[in-house]
């Protein structure tokens, strides 16, 4: 199903946006399990880099660093970059950083991480890609 929004989730691949990491951040009990029993799995949520400089204000951000020390943060290349563009366009929104993460998690068809599942999950459906989302 596109952009549905699911209570549980399968961790075979996770990727975070800004909502996932501040709640990291600010030690949010259903992040860190999620995140916990993903490393136990050995599994590495990703991190677009946009999104990371979305959530990072220059420190001290102790659980923040924790949080990303068991994740892949993932270069925005210029293909993303492009991507993302069209996304936008098409969907006539402006959140370079929503495009990013939906862009970067359907090419692993990961589940989302984030505290805007409604505007994701319009760029989801526009996409047309099945992409899980799970608020945080």
């Amino acid at each position: 199903m596109t952009g549905t929004r699911s209570g549980s989730a399968s961790l075979s691949g996770v990727t975070y946006d800004n909502g996932a990491l501040l709640a990291g951040e600010a030690g949010k009990q259903s992040v860190w399990s999620l995140h916990d029993e993903l490393r136990r799995r050995r599994g590495r949520p990703v991190v677009p880099s946009v999104v990371l400089a979305q959530a990072w204000r220059g420190g001290p951000q102790p659980m923040l660093s924790r949080l990303l020390r068991g994740c892949v943060v993932e270069p925005f290349t210029e293909v993303m970059a492009r991507r993302a563009g069209q996304l936008i366009a098409k969907a006539g929104t402006a959140d370079v950083v929503d495009a990013a993460v939906v862009i970067s998690a359907a090419a692993r068809r990961d589940l989302v991480l984030t505290s805007d599942p409604d505007d994701l999950g319009m760029l989801v459906e526009v996409l047309g890609v099945p992409l899980r989302l799970q608020q945080v």
